[in-house]
């Protein structure tokens, strides 16, 4: 998992003094709103590396068409308790088979890391008020699950190694 610091990212938004600028201009490393996406998609150059954040009551299928040009996909806990990213997450990595960076953003509490993990994403924000090296020891609290899941999608019964704790 890759912990994002908001003050060091690569990515960034592009926004003016009312709010995201309406039709942002192609540059690498831009995280553009889904608003912003359809608005520029047709003229987005090929090979200039782009992320869409995607709210958590969109349907994922409004980016399937585009996965293939998009680097990164943010997804939305705007609250803690509020799991549909998850969905969404696992949506993108096993229906539309997404090779890019699904990031967790907002309310990412250090409890939720191996569901995270668990479900496809590969990069998340911590809320500021979380502690980085706590998301990390949370990441190794389990050496492996029963269930299937995005990075081992079939049951431990079902594997060629059903060692169900063997970390890999």
């Amino acid at each position: 998992m890759k912990f994002i610091d908001p003050h060091q990212d690569r990515w960034q938004q592009v926004s003016g003094e009312d709010g995201p600028q309406v039709h942002p201009s192609p540059a690498p490393h831009r995280l553009l709103t889904l608003e912003q996406w359809h608005a520029v998609r047709g003229e987005w150059p090929q090979g200039v590396a782009v992320g869409v954040m995607l709210p958590n009551d969109a349907d994922v299928e409004a980016l399937a068409e585009d996965l293939p040009r998009l680097s990164l996909v943010a997804l939305t806990f705007p609250k803690w308790v509020d799991g549909r990213a998850y969905s969404q997450a696992r949506l993108l990595r096993v229906r539309y088979g997404f090779k890019g960076e699904i990031r967790a953003t907002g309310e990412v509490l250090v409890d939720m890391m191996q569901l995270l993990q668990r479900t496809g994403f590969d990069a998340v924000v911590l809320r500021a008020d979380q502690k980085l090296e706590s998301a990390r020891r949370a990441l190794g609290f389990f050496g492996g699950h029963y269930q299937g899941d995005t990075v081992h999608p079939q049951p431990v019964f079902a594997r060629h190694d059903p060692q169900p704790y063997s970390r890999s």
